[in-house]
């Protein structure tokens, strides 16, 4: 039987190196609270407030967040594979390095925010707001990005393999070179040296 934890007050609680294996959390107050090494495997989290928390080390797999708060959180080196995002506030936020493999952030709003080196392999990312986002280095192959917004985005360094950069709005996009032969063929440019 899975755990299940609703309206509780967790503010300022330190976790570590704790298992939760579909656990469901409803209006739970993370607030301020710390995880460490901790793994939250296929658990829901409904309504929760992770604002201003800390998470290091801490993997969050294939998740289901839903009207979640983590505003001003901090993400340092946590695992988000197949983890979901449905209406949470999502900035201001930290992170630090990371893996969200096949993270579904569809429409989120990470306008500003630093993802730099961050692994978004086969991410959705369809109709997210990345204005002004720093993605440099980041790992965005097969990311999906169709009406994703990345004005004045920073991808260079970016790896964009099998990237339709054609679904997002770009204006202002920064790109090194690699990244401009990438567009270029998109658009069915044949470059040459």
């Amino acid at each position: 039987m899975s755990d299940s934890f609703t309206g509780e007050d967790w503010y300022g609680e330190e976790l570590v190196d704790r298992v939760f294996t579909e656990a469901t959390f409803s209006d739970v107050d993370l607030t301020e609270a710390t995880t460490r090494g901790v793994v939250f495997d296929r658990c829901t989290f409904h309504n929760c407030r992770f604002n201003a928390s800390t998470h290091v080390s801490t993997a969050f797999i294939a998740a289901d967040f839903r009207r979640c708060s983590f505003f001003d959180a901090t993400l340092e080196g946590c695992k988000l594979d197949g983890s979901v995002f449905s209406e949470c506030v999502l900035r201001p936020l930290k992170v630090a390095g990371g893996s969200w493999r096949s993270v579904t952030l569809r429409g989120a709003n990470l306008a500003g925010l630093d993802l730099s080196g961050l692994d978004l392999r086969d991410a959705d990312l369809s109709m997210a707001d990345l204005t002004g986002a720093a993605l440099r280095d980041a790992r965005l192959d097969g990311a999906a990005v169709r009406e994703a917004v990345l004005v004045r985005a920073d991808l260079r360094g970016a790896s964009l393999g099998g990237v339709d950069l054609r679904e997002a709005r770009l204006e202002e996009t920064r790109l090194d070179l690699p990244g401009a032969v990438h567009l270029a063929e998109v658009y069915g440019a044949v470059v040459e040296p």
